[in-house]
């Protein structure tokens, strides 16, 4: 037997259940992994609430989780039991101790990573990759919008955009959430609750806006993003924190300046084994050369029984950065 998270019915952070069940064996091309470190991220709560529901109920939660191979199935050749492995685009189920991942999805975790720092970084990680990296190859000196500066992904993405030598301007929601965003290398925050943000945009950048806005916020944020684009400039819509963009009249593009619009997933870049360990090289030379530094508070690292607890925090906006749950606690 083992534990793990499940949900009989969408909604609040109360569906959530901490249960015991019996892990099947995996399948072929299957690994199963002892988890050690469980990411959290926004999209579970998407997945909980029903925005993005479930297949079929009761579902497990979570996609991302770092640990250690126990058992491997039919036809897995390239992993072994006894190695560790980080994965982010696993099946539901990742709050558990165990977890079984199609073997393509799992990367090779060097040594000198922590589980906890793998599960901390590998989705947000791999995020910032295809964003700043494959949907828009930021340049240095490239002057940029972020949203969320301070959460898990956004504080990847300043330390990642300064190490490119690009000028990151990240959206905060406090003065606290400023700093930290500043500490990572943002060049520059825009405090949301009491900044016009496109016009703040237009002052730091003398007027010429910029030409990419990455935006995980959502309906809140839409026109703010679209306000401060340049001519024929491209909006990354990759989340719906504040809710989804809905009703959108295309005719708007045009009239703020024929503008492009992308709604990208980790899945439409990561596809394939090969495409992944390349994703995630690049993420861990990063983590391994300093360039990216990912800190998880101890105030945010939860025992596996707590889910309920990690994703109310979540939702309040009260965490900072990357949030875990840590099995057998």
């Amino acid at each position: 037997m083992a534990k793990r998270i499940q949900f009989s019915a969408t909604g609040g952070p109360d569906v959530l259940e901490y249960v015991d069940f019996t892990p099947a064996d995996p399948g072929d091309q299957e690994i199963q992994v002892e988890n050690r470190a469980i990411g959290i991220n926004y999209i579970d709560t998407y997945v909980r609430s029903g925005l993005y529901a479930p297949a079929t109920l009761p579902s497990g939660l979570g996609t991302e989780a770092a640990g250690v191979v126990t058992k491997v199935g039919r036809g897995v050749s390239h992993l072994k039991a006894g190695d560790r492995v980080v994965y982010a685009q696993s099946g539901l189920g990742a709050y558990s101790e165990v977890h079984n991942v199609p073997a393509d999805k799992a990367a090779p975790l060097p040594q000198g990573i922590s589980f906890e720092l793998a599960a901390a970084s590998f989705l947000k990680g791999l995020t910032v990759y295809y964003l700043l990296r494959q949907t828009h190859e930021v340049q240095p000196g490239e002057v940029f919008l972020f949203h969320a500066a301070a959460g898990g992904v956004g504080l990847i993405a300043c330390q990642w955009a300064k190490a490119l030598g690009a000028k990151l301007i990240g959206t905060v929601s406090s003065d606290e959430k400023a700093e930290r965003a500043k500490q990572a290398g943002a060049w520059a925050v825009i405090n949301s609750q009491r900044e016009d943000i496109a016009a703040r945009v237009a002052e730091l950048t003398q007027g010429e806006k910029v030409g990419v806005v990455f935006d995980s916020v959502g309906k809140e944020t839409w026109l703010d993003s679209l306000n401060s684009l340049k001519r024929r400039g491209l909006m990354v819509s990759f989340g719906n924190a504040s809710g989804p963009v809905t009703g959108v009249d295309l005719g708007i593009l045009n009239q703020k300046g024929s503008l492009f619009v992308t709604r990208p997933s980790l899945n439409g870049y990561v596809t394939n084994y090969q495409e992944l360990l390349s994703a995630s090289q690049e993420l861990f030379a990063m983590l391994a050369s300093g360039a990216i530094h990912v800190e998880v508070p101890e105030s945010q690292k939860f025992p596996l029984s707590e889910a309920k607890r990690a994703h109310e925090l979540l939702q309040s906006r009260r965490t900072q950065g990357s949030s875990l749950l840590i099995p057998g606690h």
